[in-house]
């Protein structure tokens, strides 16, 4: 039987030393996004029956989202919804084998947040 040699790979714990490529940015933020939307949906939705209860609640519920901290928790809840959304594209595409080469992954990578981060604050705009 042969013997198997084993590498000694360097070992990097620290994870603020890391340097992630842009690719394994967006694919964490995907996965970050998608449980933050998933654990905010019970939640959502308990808020629209509420507010479908009667005009007083409306009214108590749109005078809570005014607030900044809200305003701040919905424009986070929001970017998470296109991100989200536009990085799916990307890895449906790349489920489909689209783009699936070194540099074309890297742009592709790119143009979520190219077109996220605006996208977030353009909806943004239109909601306040």
């Amino acid at each position: 039987m042969a013997e198997m040699t084993i590498k000694k790979r360097p070992k990097n714990l620290d994870l603020l030393t890391i340097k992630l490529p842009l690719p394994a940015k967006v694919s964490i933020l995907h996965r970050v996004s998608g449980a933050g939307l998933f654990l905010c949906f019970p939640l959502m939705l308990w808020l629209f029956g509420a507010s479908l209860n009667s005009p007083e609640t409306f009214a108590m519920f749109k005078a809570a989202f005014a607030l900044l901290p809200v305003k701040v928790l919905l424009a986070g809840l929001l970017w998470a919804f296109v991100h989200h959304f536009c990085a799916g594209v990307r890895f449906l595409l790349l489920d489909l084998h689209v783009g699936i080469e070194k540099e074309a992954a890297r742009k592709s990578a790119g143009v979520v947040f190219a077109v996220s981060i605006p996208l977030t604050l353009i909806l943004w705009g239109i909601l306040l």
